[in-house]
């Protein structure tokens, strides 16, 4: 059972412009207009039942919502997520969340628990009949960050609680993440009006974030605040990049990385790696067509920290003493394993693989092995007739129509983003197999990471064709990825 961790300081009380009406009447409105479809396709059906159908019939749809809401409820109450931190087995880190809540003023019944992601989060849950406060911590933020620098990811999410702890600022999340919900997939009616609607909630939220930052400043340096939120953007793209990429292939095979949090530590830190999940956290950020982010951009919030110098904890990240274990146990709940391993592998059982002893090429085929992907588009055998042929096609304009055949879904993206997933999706599908014809003719893959990372035979330099590529289509100007075609291109390939 999880124990909570006390603190002795006066609880801080919420204000800001989440106590506002403007709160409350966007997020009602948000919560209507995501209803709305649902609510008129329940109307006809009523009205339906009850013209045409038998004398219960009317009663059908009721029993649908009631379904909804029976199983809102039991989704609310099942099992809190993570692994419980006791104080007893890890008194530093129950030490770390205790003096930064005292810090804070923070006075609540407060559970801790490590999840398997890139996450922080501050949540409510009933435990043993008293309403507590569950603060949940990734395990890769655990592995990464200073002791400095986890204490500013813990001030910021406690500071939740005074900047976002009431009613009105609840709803105002849960609406914005209903009407956002509303607007994926090919057809967004909503649109038009979820839009304005989000867009004008936005401002409140960010206020709320940029608060909270502030407090975590205050708490634990300025300097600390602002490389937590750097880190934690890194470790979010690789994990969700590399780190995805992993995890999907090997469960295709029937194996699991045993080594996973080790290989994605090492894995960034390659400065490609690094650069490449620093490049596409920026990018997301900068794709937001419906202004559904609750957060600011990381530029945003770096500049508007405070200036507090003085940071009181170390700089050093916090050792776990239980750190095998939760270990074992996070890479259980991402792989889908719920046995223990003391028991021994059951039949059938997926087989244990470790990263970091895999052959380099190998390794790059898990995490990011596209090379197919334009050669299935542009219907080429070969990578150097692919990537010729679509080298053609963005010289002559037609990238846009390349990227839509490649990905169809980009026909269907927002006017306002559809620049960068074209992007996007040109750079993804043509830099693994232009790394590929560079390597036929001579280059080599620079690190065992990423397959588009490639180094020259004669000078040594390197070069990511992801980010060339990518800024060739940004601006329009494909010289440079021409000239580096033609100088590596065999005579016999030449026409």
């Amino acid at each position: 059972m999880d124990t909570p961790i006390p603190t002795t300081a006066q609880a801080a009380s919420g204000t800001g412009e989440d106590r506002r009406a403007r709160g409350w009447l966007l997020g009602l409105a948000m919560l209507a207009l995501a209803w709305l479809p649902r609510a008129v396709a329940g109307a006809v059906l009523f009205v339906a039942l009850f013209l045409w159908g038998p004398p219960w019939a009317p009663a059908a749809p009721l029993f649908l919502v009631a379904v909804e809401v029976s199983r809102a409820v039991m989704a609310a109450r099942g099992p809190l997520p993570g692994r419980a931190v006791r104080p007893g087995d890890e008194p530093e880190l129950a030490g770390l969340v205790r003096d930064v809540a005292e810090r804070l003023g923070f006075r609540e019944p407060l559970l801790v628990r490590i999840v398997p992601g890139v996450q922080a989060a501050l949540g409510r849950a009933k435990v043993g009949g008293v309403h507590t406060r569950v603060l949940l911590l990734g395990l890769p933020l655990l592995r990464n960050l200073t002791e400095a620098q986890l204490a500013s990811v813990i001030a910021h999410e406690l500071a939740h609680e005074r900047q976002m702890g009431d009613r009105r600022s609840g709803l105002l999340r849960y609406s914005r993440a209903v009407l956002a919900e509303r607007l994926d997939g090919r057809f967004r009616p909503l649109a038009p009006l979820a839009g304005p609607l989000l867009r004008a909630s936005q401002p409140l939220l960010w206020r709320a974030e940029l608060a909270a930052d502030a407090d975590a400043a205050r708490v634990a340096g300025a300097e600390a605040a602002a490389e937590a939120l750097r880190l934690a953007g890194l470790l979010d793209a690789a994990f969700e990049g590399l780190g995805a990429g992993w995890l999907s292939a090997l469960a295709e095979e029937d194996a699991w990385p045993e080594d996973f949090y080790d290989a994605l530590d090492t894995a960034l830190s390659d400065p490609h790696v690094a650069r490449r999940a620093a490049r596409a956290a920026a990018e997301e950020d900068a794709v937001d067509a419906y202004a559904t982010a609750d957060h600011p951009p990381l530029d945003h919030r770096a500049a508007a920290l405070p200036a507090h110098a003085e940071s009181p904890y170390g700089t050093a990240p916090l050792a776990l003493r239980t750190g095998a274990a939760v270990e074992a146990w996070c890479v259980r709940e991402l792989t889908g394993r719920d046995w223990d391993p003391d028991d021994g592998p059951r039949d059938g059982e997926a087989s244990p693989v470790r990263l970091l002893d895999l052959p380099h090429s190998r390794l790059r085929e898990l995490g990011f092995d596209t090379r197919l992907v334009l050669l299935h588009a542009v219907r080429r055998e070969s990578a150097t007739e692919a990537v010729a042929l679509a080298l053609d096609v963005l010289a002559d304009g037609a990238g846009p129509r390349l990227a839509r055949r490649i990905e169809p879904a980009v026909r269907w993206a927002p006017a306002t983003v559809r620049p960068a997933l074209v992007r996007s999706v040109l750079a993804g599908a043509v830099s693994p197999p232009f790394a590929e014809a560079l390597c036929a003719a001579g280059w080599t893959y620079t690190n065992r990471w990423l397959t588009t990372v490639v180094t020259a035979p004669d000078d040594g330099r390197v070069v990511d064709l992801h980010e060339l590529l990518n800024e060739a289509v940004r601006g329009g100007d494909l010289e440079p990825v021409r000239t580096l075609w033609a100088s590596a291109e065999p005579k016999e390939w030449a026409v």
